[in-house]
């Protein structure tokens, strides 16, 4: 059977609910909308939503299959993935202050370099696993895995723009240096601490 509507809006609210939390992409986000504003993150949230659409996708019609068979490449990736988010966290945790004219030519996130992070996005891994194991009846499976991608990336959308809406407005507060500093200290150690399931998950 295909995705009935009480189990399509159980998986609904499961969706918002972990698109909306706290994680590497939402930190992102939120930096970047301190950082560049809202407008000039709009391509990394595009990013984020198809590139984890397309990610649920391919965990759905096989690959997670593939991670179970090969169990060394799944842990090669995790570790690929912690180190990348480490680099993340420093990035974020020694970046100053810029003037507008340093703003203006640096470069947020874009479309392929977020898209591309969900491979390595620890929490990404865990949501789209749980999607597949959980909310996909095995009768017209290919049916039901596109379905629940597609949800999965709509919904990434506007929880992203919550986030990065949400960093623009705190732009002009955050002019301050002690406060950025604060800030990016505060946005370094959630981008750690959203390592836990990558490293201690069994």
């Amino acid at each position: 059977m295909v995705l009935t509507v009480d189990l399509l809006l159980a998986f609904a609210v499961f969706a918002f609910v972990t698109c909306i939390t706290p994680g590497p992409n939402n930190t992102m986000l939120l930096s970047s909308g301190v950082n560049f504003g809202f407008k000039r993150s709009i391509a990394h949230i595009l990013g984020i939503s198809c590139g984890f659409g397309f990610m649920v996708l391919a965990v759905g019609l096989g690959l997670g299959a593939v991670f179970q068979a090969y169990p060394l490449l799944y842990t090669a990736l995790r570790f690929v993935g912690a180190a990348y988010l480490l680099y993340l966290a420093w990035k974020i945790y020694s970046s100053g202050p810029m003037s507008e004219e340093q703003i203006g030519n640096s470069h947020p996130q874009g479309y392929w370099g977020a898209a591309a992070f969900q491979w390595v996005n620890p929490k990404a891994w865990v949501m789209a696993v749980g999607a597949i194991s959980a909310y996909t009846p095995l009768e017209n499976y290919f049916t039901n895995v596109v379905i629940i991608a597609a949800v999965f990336g709509l919904m990434c959308a506007p929880t992203g723009c919550i986030w990065a809406g949400f960093g623009s407005l705190l732009r002009s507060f955050l002019r301050d240096p002690r406060w950025l500093k604060l800030f990016n200290t505060l946005m370094a150690l959630l981008l750690v601490l959203s390592m836990y399931p990558l490293l201690f998950e069994h």
